[in-house]
């Protein structure tokens, strides 16, 4: 939600920044989100319970969901591909269309975000959720899948100006701190990892 992160676990998670535990009342996404409008400062919502599975299942039926997929693209050197888009670094990514499997809506939109050709699909990272609202006012929650991809050698990068991206670039993972500084908190999260 915005730079807002809602955490459902069954433990209290070692690392977070500016947490504020809630209960499963406070847990209605609209207005957690309009809340993570007015804050200055990103917060993260902690809700703790053995059955977190089941509460998240229930916020997902009530909302319109969007898939997208995505990919996490490493190239013949080892680095990592971004793209910079409205101000933010992230990752390619976008919406699955009709009768299409999320893998290939996976491969299709670097390919088209990035002007590259993808030479190897590998597994799926993660799903990630974050939510907003449609042009007509919806308030939506979009799920994407993320995977590992790879691409030979180190092909020159195309951005997709017409989807916002202005810039395309391969970075070493010890050129992340420009990403991390100014990224959204799910692609910090899947990069995170990386060594």
């Amino acid at each position: 939600m915005n730079e807002t992160l809602l955490i459902l676990a069954d433990f209290v998670p070692s690392k977070t920044k500016n947490t504020q535990t809630i209960s499963i009342q406070d847990i209605e996404l609209q207005k957690l989100f309009k809340q993570s409008e007015i804050d200055k400062v990103p917060k993260t919502y902690l809700y703790v319970n053995r059955d977190f599975e089941t509460v998240f299942q229930n916020l997902k039926s009530k909302l319109k969901i969007i898939k997208a997929a995505g990919g996490l693209v490493k190239n013949g050197d080892g680095d990592y591909l971004f793209i910079y888009r409205l101000g933010k670094w992230d990752l390619p990514k976008g919406k699955v269309e009709d009768n299409e499997k999320m893998k290939e809506a996976a491969v299709r939109e670097v390919e088209e975000e990035c002007g590259i050709k993808i030479n190897y699909l590998g597994k799926k990272i993660t799903t990630s959720y974050h939510t907003y609202y449609l042009r007509n006012g919806e308030f939506v929650l979009k799920a994407t899948n993320w995977y590992e991809m790879g691409v030979n050698k180190v092909p020159k990068l195309i951005p997709q100006t017409a989807e916002d991206i202005t810039k395309a670039e391969w970075r070493h993972v010890d050129q992340f701190d420009e990403v991390r500084a100014n990224t959204y908190p799910i692609i910090e999260n899947l990069i995170k990892k990386l060594k």
